[in-house]
């Protein structure tokens, strides 16, 4: 059936904002890159013009030997010194930075950092309670080029709090950055893993649901059901609660296993009723109650639901995020909580959000995106006002891409030991 007048105009009014976005996001970027390179300039020519030419030239290789002899990459143009970082990764831009007086200034620059963490967190496929960047800091001002160049300023010692680390922000949140930290596996370990063989633990077990379980074309649990060389299937429990779904269990890494209970909004004519007309459906895992002060919705889980939540160790909620099809915020914010409220010992139970689409896009062109970047998502979902662990990862539901790497996170938060990933 086709679409309503008024989900058509929605529709395009929210992939003409997708567009938007990311035109202003490109000019941003570009304006800052011209920003970075005065700002390089204007530095060295203030600080180090005893040691590069002034001209910003490269040096002749004929010049007088009683000249002094400069680092060839020292006396680079600024506008290709600059160049050249961006295509280092984090870890050689601060190595860079160890090399000399003169590279431990430039790396120094906020302006740098701010144009990474602009630049390059639209790419990450995670994002974490840990690791999340203050996205404010990208609405603040630009600091003064002057400012900038005092902070950088080589031979003083100024106790004071920069106002905007950009440098900090970006270096938690980059996910190469992050993996760095992970343990590794000790050789002891290979003893204790043995013995977890021989004695029966708990098999932790999580409850799934959010939008994105019914909305994509690629339905996700059935792609978990059919993927045993990535995820096999332990066991399907035959018990079901009053038809909203069933708990399957799966076996992680061949070693650890664990159990999803799916649930969703209502029966599977109703959702792929819901799916080809693309309308929301009546949702039977939640009642409305009302409205807080704020005027956001206030929702209470239905009795069947409140008792999977007394018994499950975490939570994932599979979110949409292909362009143009991002549900009502307040609405999923409401239900998120009331869903972790609802939990005992709340604050220990892990939310995990699987920010889904269905299938890998074609490469992204300048004008338009093929997902919500992850730090958007976790900013639109409201997760840093919880106070449980939370990790958005982004998924894709007919490759699986980017799961593995969620319940591998998801296990962790349960005290699964999960060396070596």
């Amino acid at each position: 059936m086709r679409k309503s007048n008024r989900d058509q105009e929605a529709f395009v009014f929210q992939t003409a904002g997708s567009v938007f976005v990311s035109q202003t996001m490109a000019e941003k970027i570009q304006q800052l890159e011209a920003i970075v390179i005065r700002s390089f300039r204007r530095f060295r020519d203030r600080y180090f013009s005893d040691r590069v030419h002034k001209t910003d030239l490269i040096p002749d290789v004929d010049a007088e030997r009683d000249e002094p002899q400069l680092e060839y990459l020292d006396s680079l143009p600024v506008d290709l010194q600059f160049l050249i970082m961006t295509f280092l990764s984090p870890v050689d831009i601060c190595k860079l930075g160890a090399t000399s007086q003169y590279w431990r200034a430039m790396v120094r620059d906020p302006l740098l950092w701010r144009y990474f963490l602009l630049r390059d967190m639209l790419q990450w496929s995670s994002i974490d309670h840990l690791s999340m960047p203050d996205l404010e800091l990208l609405d603040a001002p630009l600091v003064s080029e002057d400012e900038s160049l005092d902070d950088r300023e080589e031979g003083t010692e100024k106790d004071r709090e920069f106002k905007f680390d950009y440098m900090s922000e970006y270096l938690k949140g980059c996910p190469s950055c992050r993996q760095k930290w992970l343990p590794s596996r000790p050789a002891y370990k290979l003893v204790t893993s043995f013995l977890h063989y021989l004695v029966p633990s708990s098999e932790p077990r999580y409850a799934m649901f959010g939008p994105g379980m019914e909305q994509l074309d690629v339905p996700l649990v059935t792609r978990l059901m059919h993927a045993p060389d990535l995820l096999p299937v332990s066991s399907t429990p035959h018990r079901q609660i009053n038809g909203i779904g069933s708990g399957i269990s799966f076996l992680f890494n061949n070693q650890h296993k664990f159990n999803i209970l799916t649930l969703y909004s209502t029966n599977r004519a109703e959702r792929e009723r819901a799916r080809l007309e693309q309308q929301s459906s009546s949702n039977k895992l939640f009642s409305f109650v009302g409205s807080d002060n704020s005027g956001c919705p206030v929702y209470s889980p239905a009795p069947q639901v409140q008792q999977v939540c007394q018994v499950v160790d975490g939570f994932i909620y599979v979110t949409n995020a292909e362009p143009g099809k991002a549900g009502d915020e307040k609405t999923e914010m409401a239900q998120i909580k009331a869903m972790l409220n609802c939990a005992e010992n709340t604050s220990s139970k892990s939310l995990l959000v699987l920010s889904c689409v269905s299938r890998e896009q074609e490469e992204e062109t300048s004008t338009a995106r093929s997902r919500t970047p992850c730090v958007y998502m976790a900013q639109r979902l409201g997760l840093s006002q919880l106070s449980n662990r939370w990790m958005v990862q982004d998924t894709v539901a007919e490759s699986l891409s980017g799961f593995m790497e969620g319940i591998a996170w998801l296990l962790r938060c349960s005290g699964v030991k999960l060396y070596g990933r």
